[in-house]
């Protein structure tokens, strides 16, 4: 297996070249689009497998449900659930993996086992150890904008760049090093479809708040049905569309259960601006 050094460093050097595509695989009963299809071990692999072989650049491995209702999972339970997937996966694959935990306990045993990248739904805000976890590793950290409740009120941008200040306060305070960390605007995290849309529409402002990449993940969201009256299931083209949006706007990796036609959205909205520089 490559150094985690080293492996850690060429995802950063590839997201300077190119935006990334982030593959999902949720080891869960309850995620909300695609709970229990690769709970079990052997299907998991096979779907890591899949994912690499159309061209994903990163894996995220995640054991808890983060969807609205889902039951919370202990820290025991939700290794049991993970490890496995991330030891095998960083031992047999090329592709980068990322733990998708709030939990420091978790996010200290996934790194050890070969992840690079920790992802925070809650930018180190709901665990109390987890901004020295990061730290300690050494690992790629993802800061994201989250929410409880849902306020059609709330101003999103503003509330988020608090939100998220305390976020790079609490990381950088623990040792985490700024040129390590990936922000995330939560889309579809604890607010309405029209501000998921606004945070879509106004992405680049929060690439330049911190100067540090965006990771957009909006895969199959609600917003998007919402948009399209479209289930879960029938939200690719809405999905596409978004993540095209987001590229346009900034964003160094996106976040999806699909990836070979992300993949190839990638590569066209490269070859696109690169030949409007030429």
């Amino acid at each position: 297996m490559t150094p985690f050094p080293q492996r850690r460093d060429a995802v950063l050097a590839a997201m300077a070249g190119r935006p990334l595509v982030m593959g999902i695989l949720n080891v869960t009963p309850d995620s909300f689009s695609d709970g229990g299809r690769f709970e079990g071990f052997d299907e998991a692999l096979a779907q890591a497998a899949r994912m690499e072989a159309e061209g994903a650049d990163i894996l995220d491995i995640g054991g808890e449900s983060t969807r609205p209702g889902s039951d919370a999972v202990s820290a025991d339970e939700e290794m049991a659930r993970v490890m496995p997937v991330v030891e095998a996966v960083a031992a047999r694959s090329n592709v980068a993996v990322s733990i998708d935990t709030y939990k420091a306990s978790v996010a200290r045993a996934a790194v050890a086992a070969g992840a690079v990248i920790v992802n925070d739904v809650w930018g180190c805000q709901r665990d109390a150890g987890m901004a020295d976890a990061m730290a300690e590793t050494g690992a790629i950290v993802v800061l994201m904008y989250n929410r409880l409740d849902v306020d059609p009120d709330r101003d999103v941008m503003a509330d988020m760049r608090m939100f998220l200040d305390r976020s790079m306060d609490l990381a950088t305070r623990a040792g985490v090093l700024p040129e390590r960390i990936l922000v995330d605007p939560g889309i579809g995290f604890g607010k309405t479809p029209a501000q998921s849309l606004t945070c879509l529409n106004r992405l680049d402002e929060l690439g330049a708040w911190y100067g540090r990449p965006v990771l957009l993940g909006l895969s199959r969201k609600k917003f998007i049905g919402h948009v399209l009256a479209a289930e879960v299931d029938a939200r690719l083209t809405g999905t596409l569309v978004a993540n095209t949006l987001g590229l346009a706007k900034g964003a160094r990796v996106i976040r999806v259960h699909d990836v070979a036609p992300h993949v190839e959205a990638v590569r066209m909205v490269q070859a696109t601006f690169q030949e409007g520089r030429a």
